[in-house]
């Protein structure tokens, strides 16, 4: 007899798992400072954060893959594992280097967290209560970015800040036993083929790309070492999408992107990752180069950003049941191009008050958007392929934020102060505005010759 999945449980131990995952960013930025002090290694200081980006890039797709192989609770099971395993040894780091490797095995972990919680979401409801779910889940990244910042700096200052790792171990637990309970799956016993060729190649593509993009943020000109890591990247992606093309179970089957939901998506997701990750660093330089407030006025002035992205995630979730996606999403990036126009409009008197409501509006628009898209792609799939799906969307997301923060590095410098700051933020915000546009050009394409968006079920 077919057991029957506990829907309410599954949603619950997925939102703990997506919230470690979303809050694993501000909380140990929040804690470096205190972290450097007492390890020393200043120079590894960005690696622990980039290592751990890395690490979640290369990892999403391949256990997307896996999970429409081998199943999700599994999948869940084994990345979480790895996720908590990474955190409790960075939380034991007796020295930076020894961070660095640890939050390397902790961001490979995150990869699971990253995907697999919105496929299984996917899974289980239909298309009317999975747009509304997947609200819920997107709405927790928002949460995430107001709760970090704060936890992160209440751990380290009343307690040390090996427990902001730490504190994964009892909610990760607690979230696999709970999942284990209550999901309910039938996967078919067969031998499966791992396609570990694809993955090796595709490994060394994205580390040289990725590696030779932050050397580019930090020298500003390309190198003969850049250059060799561009020409390993771009040999490794021919030789895997080769490998893709050929191979009988595909890691990133390219079939995926004949899909029109699905190409338009991960287009849309990329130039809009490439928009969130710059607005992010660059409105907190803004107030504190351009209009010399604190850091403390940084945070307050993204905090709107923060309320309005899980209000638009959770309306966008409701929406879908009566609106046509396409049209939730053109609304969506309409309202981040309104941002945008006032992002370039940016002076240095601007008030802090005008900047929170940009940012509000920033907020608003992403919510939406990043809803709606991620139910598109899980909706244009079947069940064997979901997984694959979300794993090349959040992929090309996380492509789109790491391209961003180096391109649009490439204006500023650490000299940079006043004017000279001013005038080159308002370049990289006029490169956002070009760049939204686009995004809504390509995310039209997901409307008929009749004005009708394609539907998905």
């Amino acid at each position: 007899m077919k057991r029957e999945t506990n829907r309410k449980s599954v949603v619950i131990a997925l939102l703990i798992s997506t919230f470690l995952m979303a809050i694993e960013g501000t909380i140990v930025s929040t804690a470096m400072p205190k972290i450097v002090d007492d390890l020393g290694g200043s120079h590894l200081y960005t690696w622990v954060i980039s290592i751990y980006l890395l690490a979640v890039v290369i990892s999403t797709p391949i256990f997307g893959k896996m999970a429409d192989l081998y199943g999700r609770k599994l999948m869940f099971t084994i990345g979480t594992v790895i996720f908590l395993v990474g955190s409790m040894l960075s939380g034991l780091s007796q020295s930076m280097e020894q961070l660095v490797i640890f939050r390397l095995i902790q961001g490979i972990g995150a990869g699971a967290l990253a995907t697999i919680p919105f496929t299984i979401i996917g899974d289980v409801f239909e298309f009317e209560m999975r747009a509304k779910m997947q609200g819920w889940m997107s709405s927790v990244w928002g949460i995430a970015g107001i709760f970090g910042p704060l936890a992160g700096g209440f751990i380290v200052d009343t307690i040390s800040w090996h427990w902001i790792f730490f504190m994964n171990l009892p909610f990760g637990i607690f979230s696999l036993i709970l999942l284990w309970m209550a999901l309910h799956e039938h996967v078919e016993k067969k031998k499966q083929i791992i396609d570990y060729a694809g993955i090796f190649s595709f490994t060394v593509c994205m580390s040289a790309f990725l590696y030779a993009l932050t050397l580019v943020k930090e020298y500003k000109q390309i190198t003969n070492q850049i250059f060799i890591l561009f020409l390993v990247a771009f040999i490794a992606l021919c030789l895997f999408i080769w490998i893709q093309a050929k191979g009988k179970e595909p890691m990133l089957p390219l079939s995926l992107f004949k899909n029109k939901f699905i190409s338009i998506s991960n287009i849309a997701g990329f130039l809009l990752g490439f928009i969130l990750v710059t607005v992010t660093f660059y409105i907190p330089l803004w107030v504190q180069g351009v209009t010399n407030l604190n850091a403390t006025f940084s945070g307050i002035a993204m905090l709107p950003m923060s309320l309005t992205w899980p209000l638009g995630a959770v309306y966008s979730g409701r929406w879908m049941s009566k609106k046509p996606i396409a049209h939730i999403t053109l609304i969506g990036i309409a309202i981040i191009i309104i941002g945008c126009i006032g992002l370039v409009f940016f002076k240095a008197e601007t008030s802090l008050t005008w900047m929170m409501v940009i940012t509000a509006i920033l907020g608003l628009g992403f919510g939406l958007t990043y809803t709606a898209f991620t139910v598109a792609v899980q909706s244009a799939v079947n069940w064997d392929m979901r997984g694959a799906a979300m794993g090349s969307h959040n992929l090309l997301k996380n492509l789109g934020q790491a391209i961003g923060i180096a391109v649009s590095g490439l204006w500023l410098s650490d000299e940079l102060k006043g004017i000279a700051l001013e005038s080159s933020l308002q370049s990289v915000f006029v490169l956002l505005f070009i760049l939204a546009i686009c995004s809504f050009a390509v995310t039209g394409m997901l409307l008929s010759k009749k004005g009708k968006s394609f539907v998905v079920e």
